[in-house]
């Protein structure tokens, strides 16, 4: 007897949904969570936002007030087997900004599957597989990631070796349509040490090695030594320390540059002023040294500082001042400087409440003396920005 198309995709269906309720409980846990910030960003000579040309920092001047549109959207479920085990399958797309002026469309950021309470002795290790944001630790007041290996691969998070967790990955750089670039990552974070009352250490350490599907072949491209990492963030009283050393990277151990090392070091952390009163602030230096020692040697000194207040629970008033400075061992500087005033309608009285309206004006200079290849620039290299913008913010 033949069934015809639709008989049999019935016959799926229904067969399916059998196993399905057999295997497992659907959770109520479905949610939809994300980022995003947009708005106007108003300025009549064209120097929209203010940073020195090869800061390496992230947006080092300071971010508020000085930074593009964008978002990300995710939906979540959740299952429950019947062995117990604990399922969540995780969506996220994004509508994120490349540059300045060039603004991508919708794609896939996240795409994984993952389960707990899989082994008796470790309830709480995290075992998953698919695309994901993978160890980004990110810091506020410049909008920069320690670290960032985001990519598809698998890994296990929060195995208990009792006084620590341990995450292990390994995971692979997103190339075009759904496949690997050639570049991976094995990356480890041991975190939650504690060493004392309110101080507590993660340790990170990163190998980054590349197939030869990341190289060009035809055109004599050699191929790259692998790259290492290594990371302290030491959380002390609210503040943390970071420290990282990297051999031919960066913050990724994906974009790999022969005979390059790198140092960071940042302070960052927030001091009550008053009941209503409080202030952000961060210090941060990041060194590179590389072959090309025109453009690779230098070194970024950068320090942002945001005094807030909350007249009451929804207005507040917010005044963020910023530096960075970038000192070619074999050139000149190139420096940047801006202040931002923001007033502020929010959900609550917090710094770190969202949804949050921003109506803000910026005013900066940037004095950029040395080009991206570590040549001197002549003529006049100074950029003045002012500029009035309104942004909404939230996470949720």
């Amino acid at each position: 007897m033949k069934l015809s198309h639709l008989s049999l995709a019935c016959l799926l269906a229904t067969s399916t949904l059998s196993v399905s309720n057999i295997a497992h409980a659907e959770t109520d846990d479905f949610a939809f969570t994300g980022y995003a910030r947009y708005g106007m960003h108003y300025a009549d000579n064209g120097n929209d936002y203010v940073s020195a040309d090869g800061q390496l920092a992230g947006n080092a001047a300071g971010r508020l007030g000085n930074e593009t549109n964008g978002g990300e959207f995710q939906f979540s479920k959740g299952f429950t087997g019947v062995n117990d085990t604990q399922w969540d399958v995780v969506l996220m797309m994004e509508n994120w900004w490349k540059s300045p002026t060039d603004y991508g469309d919708v794609a896939l950021k996240k795409f994984y599957a993952g389960v707990s309470n899989v082994f008796v002795s470790q309830p709480n290790a995290y075992i998953w597989a698919g695309r994901d944001f993978h160890q980004r630790p990110q810091q506020g007041l410049n909008d920069y990631f320690f670290m960032t290996h985001d990519g598809q691969g698998a890994g296990i998070k929060n195995l208990d070796l009792g006084s620590a967790m341990l995450n292990i990955g390994f995971v692979g750089q997103t190339g075009e349509g759904t496949g690997d670039s050639g570049n991976y990552a094995l990356t480890t974070k041991l975190h939650d040490i504690s060493l004392m009352d309110n101080i507590t250490l993660d340790i990170y350490a990163n190998y980054g090695l590349s197939s030869d599907k990341a190289f060009d072949k035809e055109n004599g491209e050699r191929k790259k030594d692998d790259a290492y990492q290594i990371g302290t963030i030491f959380n002390i009283y609210g503040n943390k320390l970071s420290l990282r050393y990297a051999e031919n990277a960066d913050n990724s151990v994906y974009n790999k540059t022969d005979d390059l090392t790198t140092i960071y070091a940042s302070w960052e952390g927030g001091v009550s002023l008053g009941q209503n009163t409080s202030m952000d602030y961060q210090l941060a230096y990041h060194n590179n040294e590389g072959a090309d020692d025109l453009a690779d040697d230098r070194t970024n000194y950068s320090v942002i500082v945001r005094p807030m207040h909350s007249w009451n629970d929804i207005h507040s008033t917010w005044l963020e001042a910023g530096y960075s400075l970038v000192d070619y061992d074999n050139a000149d500087e190139n420096a940047a400087w801006k202040v931002t005033l923001s007033q502020n309608i929010s959900i609550g009285k917090n710094a770190w409440d969202r949804p949050m309206l921003r109506f803000y004006a910026t005013v900066g200079e940037a004095d950029n003396k040395v080009a991206g290849d570590g040549s001197l620039i002549t003529g006049d290299t100074t950029r003045d920005t002012f500029a009035v913008g309104a942004m909404w913010e939230a996470w949720w």
